[in-house]
């Protein structure tokens, strides 16, 4: 990755958006222009996992035109997880202070990115939440909202934590806040990474912060998400869930000795 373009942003430094790609050939250049023009201090890094219709040489395209624009190629579908972590670990090493995630088929509009920086200048971690007061979302059928809230009510209830969208791929880290994680102990590669970096930051005692937006089905191309990504997270979530209530029955136990 070449180094930061921008000077950064007062109080933060230097920021940079992780896109992870998957034959997003017709949404990158759209999204990536939205970004650039609604943040023009923060850059982009694209990580594409072997797209074959081409979403890599988009990426490239725009990297060329734009010195803000960096790409990684990755030689596999290895899930959303390994894209991101891979991605972070490029930006860490580039020298960012602030390192965030976005989708690439506009689900996350660029245009209320301010609305998380602003959050950060006294959080860890923030999130754009769609299932907190002022949070929505568009174009989604009943059913699906009604397996996302209920999916995160069960996250919250099975692991203890009060974060109410910790499903949600709108975020900006602090370059301490993953240095604190330990990326390297991170094995989640799938969706479930999304709940996994969340639980990680408030087991570290780090303060998550979730601000409202309005998250926007796509109109373009193919969900990434299906049912058997759905049961698989839930399956993890469980396995965690379980572990951390043993080990706090364990404590419990301990503590009347």
């Amino acid at each position: 990755m070449r180094p930061a373009s921008s000077e950064g942003i007062d109080g933060l430094g230097r920021v940079v958006v992780v896109i992870p790609t998957y034959n997003e050939a017709t949404n990158l250049a759209w999204i990536v222009a939205r970004l650039r023009t609604a943040q023009p201090a923060i850059d982009v890094l694209v990580v594409d996992d072997g797209s074959p219709d081409g979403t890599g040489q988009v990426a490239d395209d725009l990297a060329a035109a734009d010195p803000a624009v960096s790409v990684v190629h990755r030689t596999e579908k290895a899930g959303l997880g390994a894209a991101y972590l891979h991605g972070f670990r490029v930006a860490l090493a580039a020298g960012y202070d602030v390192i965030g995630e976005m989708d690439a088929d506009g689900s996350h509009q660029p245009e209320q990115l301010d609305r998380l920086l602003a959050a950060l200048v006294d959080a860890d971690l923030v999130i754009g939440s769609r299932w907190v007061p002022g949070g929505s979302v568009v174009n989604w059928p009943l059913q699906r909202e009604l397996l996302s809230r209920g999916g995160n009510l069960y996250v919250r209830l099975l692991l203890g934590i009060t974060v109410r969208d910790a499903t949600a791929g709108f975020r900006l880290f602090r370059r301490a806040t993953l240095d604190k994680i330990d990326l390297d102990s991170v094995e989640s590669t799938g969706y479930v990474f999304q709940t996994d970096m969340v639980a990680r930051a408030l087991a570290a005692g780090l303060t998550v912060r979730e601000v409202p937006i309005e998250f926007v089905e796509r109109v373009r191309g193919d969900s990434k998400m299906s049912g058997s990504v759905a049961a698989e997270s839930l399956k993890r979530i469980t396995a965690w869930g379980l572990r951390e209530r043993a080990a706090q029955v364990r404590r419990a136990l301990g503590g009347r000795r």
